[in-house]
């Protein structure tokens, strides 16, 4: 009998169990987070200050996840050009994936897909603020890998408005996959570095494309 499991009740275990995924122990699997980044210009970076302003004075009180999509993820994604050619945006993109035997399948809806006709470049979940990333690594990762495209690498961003962590998957042979460590809005300039590394993306995916 075929067992359904839901995206958002996936975990990691199964995932490796099910699909075969393997944590890449290469520290260069994962660079693009790390190196290469753009620099940021004044006005950005005073753009990012009043978003981490709004998105603190809001948290005061309980922060839904539509709050962090339109306080936080929005403006970071204009930053970053994905608002512009050549990419496109989805939203509750349904996506499923079989297991290797068949066994088992996992259905659930992208929050967020930011995509370059005909492959995807970005799979982005957006949590509540009280959720930990913990819980949505699993998720975009099971998104990740229903991309049918096993020639490029897909890209996860996960936040809750004030952590944020990006994630690659390559699928070829073994999918494989990186995390880069939390981005914290309590660090000062990390949310420069978030804007800085989503921006790093869209231009490889430009050269790319």
């Amino acid at each position: 009998m075929v067992q359904v499991t839901q995206g958002k009740d996936i975990t990691l275990a199964q995932l490796i169990d099910e699909f075969g995924l393997q944590l890449a122990e290469d520290k260069q699997f994962f660079s693009e987070w790390q190196q290469d980044l753009p620099n940021l210009s004044e006005s950005e970076k005073e753009l990012l200050n009043e978003v981490k302003a709004e998105y603190l004075h809001l948290s005061k009180y309980p922060v839904l996840e539509p709050v962090v999509k339109m306080v936080v993820l929005s403006p970071l994604l204009r930053l970053a050009g994905f608002y512009q050619p050549p990419f496109y945006i989805a939203s509750e993109q349904e996506v499923e994936i079989w297991s290797e035997d068949e066994g088992t399948i996992v259905r659930g809806r992208i929050d967020v897909l930011v995509f370059h006709p005909p492959f995807w470049v970005l799979v982005i979940e957006a949590k509540r603020a009280q959720y930990s990333l913990e819980v949505a690594i699993p998720q975009a990762l099971a998104y990740m890998l229903g991309n049918s495209d096993t020639g490029k690498p897909t890209f996860g961003f996960v936040t809750n408005g004030r952590e944020f962590q990006f994630i690659k998957l390559m699928k070829q042979d073994i999918p494989r996959y990186a995390v880069s460590y939390t981005l914290s809005l309590n660090r000062e300039e990390d949310i420069y570095t978030v804007v800085k590394v989503l921006k790093h993306l869209a231009n490889l995916t430009r050269r790319l494309g």
